[in-house]
């Protein structure tokens, strides 16, 4: 291994006091110990800051800022990258942790400069751990065709992360495909939302890479609370948001019109599932910026409405049979 490569662990932090501590005690209990840790607190107004200068009192890697104001968490998960000076970079969110070998087991991949990023499998749990899900096991732990991503991100084939807290990359690449802003008709402020510029760090870096690396084990385990911005976002938001951003990558990737009208149609399904006049995003082209392929593939956009329908009538009916069966074990008893 390279252990002369500096890695970054970016935590940007906003008000968690009661995670704080267990993500950055992950990050310095790193096996692979040639890290730096940078820790910017975006202005909490709890007792997160206290405990951050406790940790950085007694550890030397520990880089610890805090914003004179409360300047969004996009701007200040830049903020964590511009004030790194590794080679590598690993997000951490503040209120997630990771395991003691993350660090060992992804960077070795990296080694290999056809390779864009490495991520892991996650484990999601809330904070009684009652309900602990495991998520993204893709497949074996290996290298992957950078359109896998691409195709299983756009067109929701199997598991893949939108959130790069899995995941390690190089900080260049970081510092060059996280945006502040995502160019868009309706002037939304992805700055302030955090939802679409996660997943376009993932995109924008395969754009310039042939592979991908995943390991096939669960290395970062993700909190699940009320103040989280999935959690705290509604679906409809969510949904918008992410195919904003995702057409952005389009315009931006100049991917062929076969792949744009099998995206078109989806977005059309959106539309028409999620969307009304009050959104102002009624059509395909108000999604993109300056796209001129709008049209959409029909058998696509026939065989989604199908299996949805199909999945949503196995779901229903799966649920009367379980009411049905736990009603005659019921009777049974009685």
């Amino acid at each position: 291994m390279k252990e002369s490569a500096l890695v970054s662990i970016l935590i940007p932090v906003y008000n968690q006091e009661r995670y704080i501590a267990q993500c950055i005690e992950s990050a310095i209990n790193q096996t692979y110990k040639n890290t730096e840790i940078i820790v910017v607190d975006n202005h909490s107004t709890d007792n997160t800051w206290n405990i951050i200068n406790k940790y950085s009192s007694s550890d030397r890697r520990i880089k610890a800022f805090q914003n004179d104001s409360n300047i969004g968490p996009v701007r200040n998960w830049k903020c964590c990258i511009d004030k790194a000076k590794g080679e590598y970079g690993k997000i951490l969110w503040s209120d997630d942790y990771i395991s003691h070998n993350f660090i060992e087991h992804t960077l070795p991949f990296l080694l290999d400069q056809s390779v864009g990023f490495v991520f892991t499998a996650v484990n999601i749990f809330s904070d009684n751990f009652d309900n602990t899900q495991s998520l993204y096991h893709i497949g074996e732990t290996s290298l992957y065709e950078s359109m896998q991503f691409i195709e299983g991100t756009l067109f929701e084939k199997g598991e893949y992360p939108v959130s790069p807290g899995c995941a390690l990359f190089r900080l260049k690449d970081l510092k060059k495909n996280l945006l502040i802003e995502i160019p868009n008709k309706k002037s939304i402020d992805f700055s302030m939302h955090a939802i679409g510029p996660d997943l376009l760090v993932f995109l924008l870096t395969l754009d310039s890479y042939n592979k991908f690396a995943f390991i096939n084990e669960a290395l970062s385990f993700f909190r699940v609370h009320d103040q989280s911005i999935t959690v705290s976002s509604d679906s409809a938001k969510i949904t918008l948001y992410y195919s904003l951003a995702m057409a952005y990558f389009i315009e931006k990737a100049q991917l062929n019109k076969t792949f744009v009208k099998r995206y078109n149609a989806l977005l059309k399904i959106r539309c028409i599932k999620h969307y009304n006049n009050s959104t102002g995003l009624n059509r395909i082209n108000d999604f993109y910026k300056n796209n001129k392929v709008l049209s959409i593939d029909y058998g696509f956009f026939f065989k989604s409405i199908f299996s949805s329908a199909k999945k949503f009538l196995c779901g229903y009916f799966k649920k009367i049979i379980t009411a049905k069966a736990n009603k005659y074990q019921h009777s049974k008893k009685e």
